[in-house]
């Protein structure tokens, strides 16, 4: 009798095994298969990395975030974004910030995004100077020039040297890298250009100076002749006249 009940309590245990297994099945093979990624976001790439409030703000301000994401979805190129934190801008001198206009707050930060992907080993192969999204790459406008020295990627702008961090994110497309310092480009934080040199003086120019200067002594010569001959004839003509007078006297 009891290795009869033992029997059906195994059973019973087998048949209920065996349901779980069923319904773990039927649940997977209805469960959603997941889907493909969501579009790459810089926004909220700094928003789970932290320490990064003052860069999204200019992200959200200039537009500039939005203008990222919309190329890395757009574009095969991909894109490289220099990342400051919060206090690499808080070691601005108080009011840099404020001080900028619309313009030059989106030229600044377009200044720390590059309109490729760069990997930390392309560093090393890189030309300076490097163009940014800034535009004109020329010294006295945005020029951007990268050094290495082991592992550490070292920036110039003319007015500041910074130094890449770490690496934030890196996906093939976007990569992001935070670096110790804002970087500040020489067109809004640099000494003015210098003015232009005059141009030189032709070789025309000298000889049309050096004929003037010979023909105005000449002038002044002929100028001097003409006034000798006019006062030579009014003493001419007063000579004869005072001849006829006398002359006249002796026959009147």
């Amino acid at each position: 009798m009891v290795s009869h009940f033992l029997s059906l309590q195994f059973l019973l245990l087998l048949i209920i095994l065996q349901c779980t297994t069923i319904t773990t099945t039927v649940a997977q093979s209805l469960a959603p298969a997941p889907g493909p990624p969501g579009p790459t976001n810089i926004t909220k790439i700094l928003e789970k990395a932290g320490q990064f409030t003052t860069l999204i703000r200019l992200f959200e301000i200039t537009k500039v975030g939005d203008q990222i994401n919309t190329q890395l979805n757009n574009s095969k190129q991909g894109m490289t974004v220099f990342a400051p934190p919060d206090n690499a801008f808080s070691s601005l001198s108080a009011g840099t910030l404020n001080s900028l206009s619309d313009q030059q707050k989106d030229e600044l930060v377009q200044f720390h995004v590059i309109p490729t992907f760069i990997s930390m080993s392309q560093f090393q192969t890189l030309s300076n100077p490097l163009r940014t999204q800034a535009g004109d790459s020329t010294a006295y406008k945005f020029p951007l020039d990268i050094t290495t020295s082991g592992n550490q990627v070292n920036l110039t702008t003319g007015v500041v040297s910074a130094t890449v961090a770490n690496a934030i994110y890196s996906d093939g497309s976007l990569a992001v890298y935070q670096v110790d310092k804002v970087l500040l480009p020489m067109s809004l934080f640099g000494p003015p250009a210098p003015a232009a040199a005059p141009a030189p003086e032709s070789g025309n120019d000298k000889k049309k100076d050096k004929d003037d200067d010979s023909q105005s002594p000449s002038d002044d010569s002929a100028s001097a002749n003409s006034s000798d001959a006019v006062d030579l004839r009014r003493d001419l003509h007063g000579l004869m006249g005072g001849a006829i007078a006398f002359i006249a006297m002796f026959y009147l």
